[in-house]
């Protein structure tokens, strides 16, 4: 079988004579992609957790899921397959559950959300026209309903500099630096820099008081409407959009073809594992996997695929931090943590937002599905980001139905 076959890129800029990597580096760049993975999003998963109804120790368990969950999915792909296939958790989906909040059933409710998606994933890996379908979704709808679920976690930092601006201020202007000097660690050294002032909080407040060890948290789940609209279509919706596409996307800006149907069989059945536990949904890395898949990874294109297997075995020793994580930023004054999970998504926000005005066609059913999403409204039971959806797919087909009469552009 030719190489090309297995998805590789050609031979161009593949290690030469004297190009050899050493093990030190291929291990700092698997260790430096999961920990920039990890530091970058998982206060916005634990926030997304508790946001829908779960406790401290079943938020650490949903984040000890999800990075076990997608550590080893990376581990079977990247293997399998000899490409840096890279897993993470759905960083927009946990944003979408920081927004929509509790839903009605509470945390077994949210919890049969979660396992629909991976079913729908799985479907998806099945019914390849259930992929074509979302597919079908315009972009700036998906994106603008996206923008308007991370407005309110985005103006958390503002209102964590008025409240506590001493432990908040620091990891703002780490990561206004590292913005301008290394966007790409602006947001993990915020974390960083957000969890030192945290500790340096608790040591004047009587130290850390709690749990430290990670425990699996079973929840049996149940399936309600309200939960199936609110949470298991827009967060099926927007992993897809905003995770799965962009992943196989970003790979293939580096030469690699994606097992899409095999990708999606191991995503779906993570998240199926994972529900139970806590765990929201699993997909195609985007940023992790440009870390992994680039040349600073390794020279040698057929070689990055140990990068990714790196990456994924930190994880596996990263998610050994999940309940103290949860611990300390429990223990945190309120608004701390999510004014840190707003710092991570800015970069997110500005991205949906370029996506969603782009087409000056579709610009004005993007921006009411930006103002619905935002708005937080629930109707029936039902949380805002359906209601976008809905909102901005409406709108679109009134302004477009009918002949085109405009004129023809040169």
């Amino acid at each position: 079988m030719e190489q090309r076959d297995r998805g590789f890129p050609d031979q161009d800029g593949a290690a030469g004579p004297g190009t050899e990597i050493r093990p030190v580096q291929l291990v700092s760049a698997g260790v430096v992609a999961a920990l920039v993975g990890f530091a970058s999003s998982s206060v916005v998963v634990l926030a997304g957790l508790r946001a829908v109804g779960a406790d401290p120790r079943q938020a650490a368990s949903g984040l000890f899921a999800l990075a076990v969950t997608q550590a080893l999915g990376t581990l079977w792909l990247s293997r399998r397959h000899r490409m840096p296939i890279m897993l993470a958790w759905s960083t927009p989906g946990a944003a979408l559950l920081a927004s929509t909040g509790p839903v009605r059933g509470g945390w077994p409710a949210a919890i049969g959300a979660f396992l629909l998606v991976g079913a729908l994933m799985l479907l998806t890996a099945l019914w390849p026209r259930l992929g074509a379908l979302i597919a079908a979704i315009p972009a700036p709808i998906a994106q603008a309903m996206l923008a308007g679920v991370l407005l309110s976690l985005c103006l958390a930092p503002v209102h964590g500099l008025v409240d506590h601006p001493a432990l908040v201020a620091p990891a703002v202007v780490v990561w206004l630096v590292l913005l301008r000097l290394a966007p790409r660690f602006a947001v993990p050294a915020a974390f960083a820099t957000a969890v030192a002032a945290i500790g340096i909080w608790l040591a004047w407040h009587g130290g850390l008081d709690g749990p430290l060890l990670p425990r699996v948290v079973l929840t049996a789940p149940t399936l309600t409407w309200t939960a199936v609209l609110s949470l298991a279509v827009p967060l099926y919706v927007v992993t897809m959009a905003s995770q799965n596409v962009p992943g196989v996307a970003v790979l293939s800006s580096y030469g690699y073809t994606v097992p899409w149907r095999e990708s999606m069989t191991v995503t779906g059945v993570g998240t199926v594992l994972g529900a139970p536990a806590g765990g929201h949904a699993i997909n195609l890395a985007a940023i992790t996997a440009a870390l992994v898949a680039s040349p600073d990874a390794h020279p040698d294109p057929r070689r990055r695929w140990i990068v990714a297997q790196l990456a994924a075995w930190t994880y596996l020793v990263l998610a050994l931090a999940s309940m103290v994580l949860v611990t300390a930023t429990t223990a945190a004054p309120a608004g701390v943590t999510t004014a840190v999970a707003g710092l991570a998504l800015v970069g997110t926000l500005a991205s949906a937002l370029t996506s969603a005005l782009t087409d000056p066609d579709d610009r004005q059913a993007a921006v009411l599905a930006f103002v619905v999403a935002a708005s937080g409204i629930t109707v029936g039971g039902i949380g805002a980001a359906f209601w976008a959806l809905a909102a901005g797919l409406l709108v679109r087909t009134v302004l477009r139905r009918g002949p085109d009469v405009r004129p023809s552009r040169p």
